[in-house]
């Protein structure tokens, strides 16, 4: 054995004993904050459908354009689908806007507990609740007063 394997196998001890002791350890997957909140889920799929279709109508857009250039028989019904393709990629990309606005008036964008988002809809909550008591209370009166009359005057 030469002085370079010696060497070698020193420093693969030193390596071994401080992988053992845990010195020099790096963990393999580190788990960072998220920079910015998860969409919500049907914004996600919205997004998600839009993709595909975007990336589909791309594909054949490019199909059509080299059947096109290579004079086949394909290239006018391509060119024709391409086009439907277009109008239905831009339906699915208005979708995930439309979406991702209905989600924020119905659910308010919340960014504290303390929204005044969610304060405005615990009012009217309890304004509603209020309201449907009320008449129900106000029902009750009408039906108990007329049970023990025989005529209306």
């Amino acid at each position: 054995m030469g002085t370079a394997e010696r060497q070698r196998t020193a420093g693969d001890e030193q390596e071994t004993s401080r992988r053992q002791s845990g010195e020099d350890r790096r963990e393999l997957w580190v788990e960072e904050p998220a920079r910015r909140r998860r969409l919500p889920d049907p914004v996600r799929t919205a997004a998600v459908r839009a993709v595909l279709i975007v990336a589909l109508t791309l594909i054949q857009a490019m199909t059509a354009f080299l059947c096109a250039l290579a004079g086949s028989w394909l290239s006018f019904p391509m060119v024709l689908s391409s086009v439907a393709s277009t109008v239905v990629a831009t339906w699915g990309v208005l979708d995930v806007w439309v979406t991702r606005q209905v989600w924020n008036q119905r659910h308010g964008v919340v960014s504290v507990p303390s929204s005044t988002a969610r304060q405005l809809r615990r009012e009217r909550r309890r304004a509603r609740r209020q309201a449907r008591t009320a008449g129900r209370s106000d029902e009750r009166i009408r039906r108990r007063g007329a049970a023990g009359q025989l005529s209306h005057s």
